[in-house]
């Protein structure tokens, strides 16, 4: 996703202490490049992390790059299922919600 695209929030965050984004993004890199899952797989692993943990804006971000990755939506939405036997329908419904809006935007 590139920096414009980015939640306001984050840009403004971007603006004010540009030292700390660009190592956070580099942490990112970095750790995505240490194991043998391909950008696609994590990318699916991260709406689970984020959609599980409740973070909504994350979740939303994640939507928006696995859908550039060409994750359909039916995809997102079988993650956002699985969330339902660990963390329970609420989890699963906002996320649920969240891919809605998401594509809504398309």
């Amino acid at each position: 996703m590139s920096k414009k695209d980015a939640p306001k929030f984050f840009r403004k965050f971007i603006e004010r202490f540009p030292q700390v984004a660009e190592r956070y993004e580099a942490l990112g890199n970095e750790v995505h490049g240490q194991g043998p899952l391909n950008e696609r797989e994590r990318a699916l692993i991260k709406l689970a992390i984020s959609g599980s943990a409740g973070l909504e804006s994350a979740f939303k971000v994640h939507v928006r790059k696995a859908h550039k990755l060409g994750v359909c939506r039916e995809e997102m939405e079988h993650v956002a299922l699985l969330l339902l036997p660990t963390r329970g329908f609420p989890v699963m419904m906002k996320a649920m919600r969240l891919i809605d809006e998401e594509f809504d935007i398309d």
